[in-house]
C-alpha cells in the first residue's frame, strides 16, 4: 500500500482530503496526518512530540510477552518503560497484564501529555513520571523494557523522519550505546534479583550492547533476537 492509498484509507472522515494531500506532499509523515497509529491492537494518537511506532517495536511487545508468560506465569508485576514516549508500549503491557503495576516515564513533558491521553483513550491505569532515566525513580521492578534513543548523531537517516520526528526520541552519543551503557551500568538499583530487561536496539548494535550487559550483569542469560527481516533487533537480560 503506498503512503497515499494508505492516507485514503485511514484519513478520518472530519479531515480535509486536499489538505492532508498538501501535508503528505511537503514530507510530513503520513502517520502524523492521520493523527494515530494502530499499535499491538490498540489505537495509539501520535503526533511530532513523539515517535511513529514500528513494527519492531510491536515485536519488542510479542517476545517480552513471550517470555513474561514463561517466567512469571500469570504473577501481577511491576514493569518500568524507560522512555515511553506515545505510551504504546506500556499501554500494551497493561492490557496483556491488567493486574500488574505500569510505570512509564520521559524526559520530555509534551510526550508524557500524548502518553496520558493515550492511556485514557484505551482504557488503561498507567503511572507516568517526568524523569531523565532513573532520576525520578524510587522503587524495584520485576520488568524494565525499553526501546531507547539509539541513532548514533553522525549516522544518516532518512529526511522524513529526520525533519519531523523528535530529536530527543532518535539519537544518542557514544556512538548510539548511551542510554544501554546507563541503564544497564545503574539497573540494578531498581530490579528486583528475579529479573528480565528487554531493549529493542539498532540493528548493528548487538555486539557492543550484549558485551555490555555481560558487563554489568555477568550472571544473567542474555540473548540477542532477530526482527522478522532477520536483523539483530532485540536483547534481553534474564536474572533467574
Amino acid at each position: 500500500m503506498t503512503e497515499l492509498e494508505y492516507l485514503k484509507k485511514y484519513l478520518h472522515p472530519e479531515d480535509d482530503l486536499e489538505t492532508a494531500i498538501k501535508r503528505l506532499n511537503n514530507g510530513e509523515p503520513v502517520q502524523y496526518i492521520i493523527g494515530d497509529v494502530e499499535f499491538y491492537g490498540n489505537i495509539i494518537d501520535v503526533n511530532p512530540n513523539v515517535l511513529i511506532p514500528r513494527p519492531e517495536t510491536e515485536e519488542l511487545v510479542e517476545k517480552c510477552e513471550k517470555i513474561i508468560k514463561e517466567k512469571y506465569l500469570n504473577q501481577p508485576l511491576k514493569i518500568l518503560d524507560i522512555g515511553t514516549g506515545s505510551g504504546c508500549i506500556a499501554i500494551s503491557l497493561k492490557k496483556i497484564f491488567p493486574f500488574s503495576e505500569i510505570t512509564a516515564i520521559d524526559i520530555s513533558q509534551l510526550a508524557l501529555e500524548t502518553a496520558k491521553k493515550n492511556a485514557i483513550k484505551n482504557k488503561v491505569d498507567i503511572n507516568f513520571i517526568k524523569s531523565d532515566i532513573f532520576s525520578s525513580i524510587k522503587e524495584k521492578y520485576d520488568i524494565i523494557i525499553s526501546n531507547p534513543p539509539y541513532i548514533k548523531e553522525d549516522e544518516p537517516i532518512m529526511d522524513i523522519v529526520k525533519n519531523n520526528e523528535p530529536h530527543i526520541a532518535l539519537y544518542a552519543p557514544n556512538n548510539g550505546l548511551y542510554f544501554y551503557e546507563t541503564i544497564l551500568k545503574n539497573a540494578h538499583q531498581y530490579l528486583n534479583k528475579k529479573s528480565i530487561i528487554a531493549f529493542e536496539i539498532g540493528e548493528s548494535q548487538g555486539k557492543d550492547i550484549y558485551n555490555i550487559a555481560k558487563n554489568y550483569f555477568p550472571q544473567a542469560s542474555i540473548t540477542i533476537e532477530k526482527d522478522l527481516r532477520k536483523f539483530d533487533r532485540f536483547i534481553f537480560i534474564i536474572n533467574e
